[in-house]
């Protein structure tokens, strides 16, 4: 029954939002850079912070408690993170802000996160910047991968059902509801996101927000079992990021400018591609990855080398392929 309240409530607070990004002209303009040509309302990820704050309250009703004991998380101090990047990355949906003031707030954010996850006391001194750089370089990937309808609203589903799957049959890791709230977002924002014609994007609040709140998923799973292997929960988007930032620094491009250099923008632009097809085709193929990831028990350079180098060798072959046909 809580479920059922829980989404229906989504669903207003949607069209309540609609509304008002309608209103105050909260909108997503086509550029070069863009896979539509229509303008959309911009801002459907504010479903996320929504999520947490739902996700909070029930905590603390039928809980009693959402602060820290010997067998759970602070999830107070994962909020504070989650509502400061969603609310700079919300901001800079509207004006457009300096990557430095983004920055700044991307580092506290991320601070909290570690925190949240007890890195300070876990890891070595030497492994807290690698750990900043790795999740700044994630969040930055998740908001480069949010350009087409659908692709980071079903992307995430598979992330978030595949974590679900483990806390509930493998190893709890974490309570429940943390991430069942965010699957119920998720759906709620691709009711209205996965067609031909979406009625609202992400926006940079949504790409951040949903990708803070699985990165803290993820991290929670790996320090619980000590296997990275959970990293390759992000293969597919890990994969298309990073090869796409290399090919861009060998032609000499600056990485931070718009582009449409990505393979998913390649199918859904120069090829024309359905959006939907696109999407879930790379929902499906992390689909399977998680799959094979949580069946089999092997040494976690063995998941790296067995998922990674045909993901990359497959990758290089397709992007090649239809940069061909398209000089032709």
């Amino acid at each position: 029954m809580e479920y059922i309240i829980i989404t229906i409530a989504f669903f207003i607070l949607m069209l309540v939002y609609f509304k008002i990004a309608d209103k105050y002209n909260i909108i997503d303009k086509p550029n070069h850079r863009s896979a539509h040509t229509e303008i959309t309302l911009r801002g459907g990820g504010i479903i996320f912070p929504v999520a947490y704050l739902f996700f909070i309250v029930f905590q603390f009703f039928f809980n009693g408690d959402i602060f820290k004991t010997s067998s759970a998380p602070n999830y107070l101090i994962f909020g504070l993170g989650l509502l400061l990047i969603c609310g700079i990355s919300f901001i800079d949906d509207i004006i457009d802000l300096s990557s430095k003031i983004r920055l700044i707030f991307h580092f506290v954010a991320v601070t909290l996160l570690l925190y949240f996850i007890n890195a300070f006391q876990l890891l070595p001194f030497w492994a807290i910047p690698i750990c900043y750089i790795l999740i700044i370089g994630i969040l930055n990937a998740y908001n480069f991968m949010d350009g087409i309808n659908g692709m980071s609203g079903i992307y995430s589903l598979v992330v978030l059902g595949s974590l679900w799957y483990v806390n509930q049959f493998i190893i709890q890791f974490v309570d429940h509801d943390f991430i069942i709230y965010p699957v119920i977002a998720c759906f709620v924002f691709l009711f209205f996101n996965f067609r031909k014609k979406a009625k609202c994007f992400l926006g940079d609040i949504g790409s951040m927000g949903i990708a803070f709140w699985i990165i803290a998923l993820s991290a929670l799973l790996i320090i619980k079992t000590e296997q990275f292997k959970w990293f390759l929960f992000l293969a597919v988007y890990g994969i298309e990021t990073i090869l796409t930032i290399i090919e861009r620094l060998k032609l000499k491009e600056n990485i931070f400018d718009a582009h449409r250099r990505h393979l998913y923008q390649l199918f859904a632009n120069e090829k024309k591609v359905s959006h939907l097809l696109v999407s879930s085709s790379y929902a499906a193929i992390q689909l399977l990855i998680n799959v094979i990831l949580i069946s089999v028990d092997w040494p976690d350079w063995v998941c790296f080398v067995v998922i990674l180098l045909p993901g990359i060798l497959c990758y290089i072959f397709l992007k090649t392929q239809i940069k061909t046909q398209i000089s032709k």
